[in-house]
């Protein structure tokens, strides 16, 4: 049995999460920009389809990337070279946030980026808490990314490609960001060929969460989210 969690109810310790399905941790509450930070800060996410009570994961194994681990290989770096795409920073976060809703995944039926969530997501980004990295073909975006940022982690949510190689191109520009910034983890949540190819590996839950207390402590850096040189993404 897991915890119906109250709007604002403390979470369960992550320990406590289930093993079968790995990670469900509470259900309840509601989906706020302040309840989203406190969860993060914790190592934990909403993940939920419409018909669903707000659910709270936390699994274990924990996917991550270190961003000196990513892998940017020849095929993408000649198309980041290439200048493709335009590259812009924070331009239209709802709309890569409905761009990531409304791709197909294999194995789901539907989407858990609920207009609720979306809401929530666009408040935190308001704040400054929520970011989105954007690629661009003229005036028409084709790719992108967005997640949350707490003082020098990043947790990543989602991607969506209308294109070829579009998110894999937003990825390359925010792992350069980071390494600028001094930010070295990117929480992926939950294991996938896709980012296992990219350098994305599983890690412990109790080793995530002791890099999660001491990044999430540091402060942000400041113009952190800045898009890099191309230099910088081809290091």
């Amino acid at each position: 049995m897991i915890p119906w969690l109250g709007t604002d109810a403390p979470f369960p310790p992550i320990e406590t999460a289930l093993t079968e399905p790995n990670g469900l941790l509470g259900a309840g509450g509601e989906v706020s920009a302040e309840r989203l930070l406190s969860a993060y800060r914790q190592g934990i996410f909403p993940w939920y389809s419409g018909s669903q009570p707000v659910l709270w994961w936390s699994p274990d194994p924990r996917m991550v990337l270190f961003v000196a681990e990513f892998r940017l290989k020849r095929s993408l770096a000649k198309v980041v070279r290439q200048r493709r795409f335009a590259v812009r920073v924070d331009h239209r976060f709802r709309s890569v946030m409905e761009h990531c809703a409304a791709m197909p995944r294999p194995g789901q039926d539907g989407t858990w980026i609920t207009p609720e969530l979306i809401d929530a997501y666009c408040a935190l980004h308001a704040r400054g808490g929520a970011h989105s990295v954007e690629t661009w073909r003229g005036d028409t975006l084709v790719g992108g990314l967005y997640g949350v940022s707490i003082g020098r982690m990043f947790f990543g949510e989602s991607m969506f490609a209308l294109e070829t190689d579009a998110s894999k191109v937003a990825l390359a520009h925010l792992v350069a960001m980071l390494k600028r910034a001094g930010m070295p983890l990117i929480d992926c949540q939950q294991e996938t060929e896709h980012l296992a190819s990219l350098g994305a590996r599983p890690i412990a839950r109790a080793q995530f969460a002791q890099a999660l207390a001491a990044l999430t402590r540091e402060p942000e850096p400041a113009d952190a989210w800045v898009a890099p040189p191309l230099a910088a993404v081809l290091e």
